[in-house]
């Protein structure tokens, strides 16, 4: 065992290749979580590089145990995948924008479209569905108000609104991936 929960294999040339990582595969209602799945979870939110032998060593447990509990859970859909979160500032996109919106018309296929429209534009990382007063909240990463202005005509020349709303982040007083692990 190679000490780490990479996600690679090798080619017939011995290049290493990224491959898929199988999740979901069992419920996770099925299955149950203890505190020692729990503090994995934590280290690896923290930080998904870490190799299994730390990890293990961290909570109590040898190298191989480790690995099959962050497998299963991975296989539980419980760790959807691993990613590297990039600085806003240094990538040059340290301008974040709210955008909350009040659709047009409640129908499936303006959903639809919506959801494309939101694929499609790079500068929108997260949206919600919401209830209440605004239908969608988008968060929109750009440069400048120029940048945002592209998106937001991007958005408007496909499809109607009854209500946009921008709000500009002045500063961030919290950003986390990690979420709480007490509730397994």
């Amino acid at each position: 065992m190679s000490g780490d929960v990479g996600n690679t294999s090798e080619e017939s040339d011995g290049k290493p290749v990224a491959r898929p990582r199988r999740t979901g595969i069992k419920p996770a209602v099925s299955l149950t979580f203890d505190e020692t799945d729990q503090k994995i979870l934590d280290i690896l939110q923290e930080d998904a590089d870490t190799v299994v032998s730390s990890i293990a060593r961290e909570v109590g447990l040898s190298q191989t145990p480790c690995w099959r509990r962050i497998k299963r859970m991975e296989e539980a859909g419980l760790i959807k995948k691993r990613v590297v979160l990039v600085d806003q500032c240094r990538a040059n996109v340290p301008m974040t924008i709210f955008i909350g919106v009040t659709a047009s018309r409640h129908e499936i296929s303006w959903l639809e479209k919506f959801c494309e429209l939101v694929e499609e534009i790079p500068e929108i990382v997260e949206a919600y569905r919401m209830t209440g007063a605004i239908d969608y909240i988008l968060k929109v990463v750009v440069p400048d108000v120029a940048a945002y202005d592209a998106v937001y005509k991007k958005m408007i020349e496909r499809l109607d609104f009854t209500h946009v709303n921008s709000m500009i982040s002045m500063e961030e007083l919290k950003f986390t991936t990690a979420i709480p692990t007490k509730y397994l």
